[in-house]
């Protein structure tokens, strides 16, 4: 039996295979709460129902401990778990191990001892909880963009260039020629979409960037789609639609989860269309009449932006926090954008790009753009970035046969749980973080 289905076992004898998450010690009563991965259970060891050598298991068990155990399921509603409600009466118990001291404690750790056990510390109820969201957020993604006729399309990890910023490259050796670890899969995603129409990839991608702030990784997950004549209104209509069928299904399946994370449910509860879209125009004019509105100096100094700059964390925190949804800003200077986001008409200093703002501070879940697709254009952009034109080659081919007009973004997943969990890093949002000061374990 698995914990998740205890509900369908109420009153049956069961077997149980997990690992002792808590024990307390009422003489000739036993409260184990034992853990399979699926949930949290409470087992009673009753010493008048056990034979000596059992009970004298049930006793001794260490926090971590791996057993077999067989009983009989009852409801209770005042049974402590996940589902609570449920708790099973032990017949007979098989310890598989002892475990030794388990380093880490109810008491209060620090976040570095933390992350040094990672490996020991994604079985806590929190960790449990927040990757267990996880895994349906990406499930979501998926579904959401399969049921939209998106065909999922791999791309390489290693690649000859960049996507997008020189800078934030991790560099490696190929068999003596320079290789790369992927910032984005969409330029290959755009070839894809060219022969397949829809398309889009979820894989991991790595940044370079010298970052120690709440929102970077290094290594971090993210899926891009790509479609053939998608214009920019209507992307941030399929990303609108995409991220309330997201928050819908966390909602339903994983009322448990949110509750031991102590995430506030009505946030998400608000998350409803149609979000907000403004111009980074209209954006600038909010934050300088907000700079301009303040007395504080901290909040000021925050505020303080001039038009063609890029948006730092706290710009995108100040203006997300005048809706009470996510919110498109579009049309950024296309000085500050990727090499192949197509310009506005008429206004080639911006281009046709959007970045979708998470709220309660949570900043830039998603960006996209409609992409260049006049060779002449792509092949002037590349100029004058100094990109080196050769390992383009290929990319410029799909503007040679059959270019179309199309678009993309790109969604990260770290960041998009840690805004639905309500987390203060994205440390807790993977398995195993890359940090600029962390590889281990």
């Amino acid at each position: 039996m698995r914990i998740s289905d205890i509900a369908s076992y109420v009153d049956q004898v069961v077997e149980l295979h997990g690992w002792v998450y808590n024990r307390t010690d009422k003489g000739k009563l036993q409260f184990i709460q034992v853990r399979d991965g699926s949930g949290v259970v409470q087992c009673v060891a009753f010493k008048k129902e056990l034979d000596e050598a059992s009970f004298e298991i049930a006793s001794h068990l260490s926090q971590e401990s791996s057993i077999v155990l067989t009983g009989s399921v009852r409801a209770d509603s005042r049974a402590p778990g996940v589902p609570g409600g449920f708790e099973i009466g032990i017949q007979s118990i098989r310890l598989e191990q002892q475990a030794a001291e388990y380093p880490i404690t109810p008491k209060e750790h620090g976040v570095e001892f933390l992350m040094d056990h990672r490996h020991l510390w994604l079985r806590s109820s929190r960790q449990w909880a927040i990757l267990r969201i996880r895994a349906t957020i990406e499930r979501a993604l998926r579904d959401f963009m399969d049921d939209q006729g998106y065909l999922l399309v791999d791309t390489p990890i290693l690649t000859p260039s960049a996507g997008e910023n020189t800078t934030d490259l991790f560099e490696i050796d190929f068999h003596g020629e320079r290789a790369f670890l992927t910032q984005t899969g969409q330029l290959y995603n755009e070839a894809n979409m060219m022969a397949f129409g829809k398309v889009y990839s979820f894989g991991p991608t790595f940044r370079a960037e010298k970052s120690k702030t709440r929102r970077h990784l290094q290594e971090f997950w993210m899926m891009e789609p790509e479609a053939a004549y998608l214009s920019l209104e209507a992307l941030m209509d399929l990303e609108e639609q995409m991220m309330v069928s997201v928050i819908e299904r966390v909602l339903h399946r994983h009322a448990p989860e949110l509750a031991i994370i102590e995430r506030d449910v009505s946030k998400l509860q608000a998350i409803q269309m149609p979000f907000a879209r403004i111009s980074y125009d209209e954006a600038i004019e909010r934050l300088q009449a907000a700079h301009a509105a303040t007395d504080d100096p901290e909040r000021k100094a925050m505020l303080q932006i001039t038009w063609g700059e890029d948006f730092g964390s706290p710009h995108e925190t100040i203006i997300a926090e005048m809706f009470d949804r996510p919110v498109f800003v579009y049309h950024y200077p296309t000085a500050i954008k990727a090499f192949y986001m197509q310009p506005v008409e008429g206004r080639p200093e911006v281009c046709r790009s959007v970045d979708l703002l998470a709220p309660e501070g949570y900043g830039e879940i998603a960006g996209g753009s409609e992409r260049i697709y006049d060779l002449a254009l792509l092949e002037e952009r590349i100029t004058t970035m100094a990109l080196p034109r050769e390992a383009y080659s290929w990319y410029l081919d799909l503007r040679r046969f059959g270019s179309v007009p199309h678009a993309g973004f790109g969604i990260g997943l770290e960041r998009t749980v840690a805004w639905v969990c309500g987390l203060p890093h994205v440390r807790e949002t993977i398995p195993y973080a890359r940090l600029l000061n962390r590889n281990y374990p």
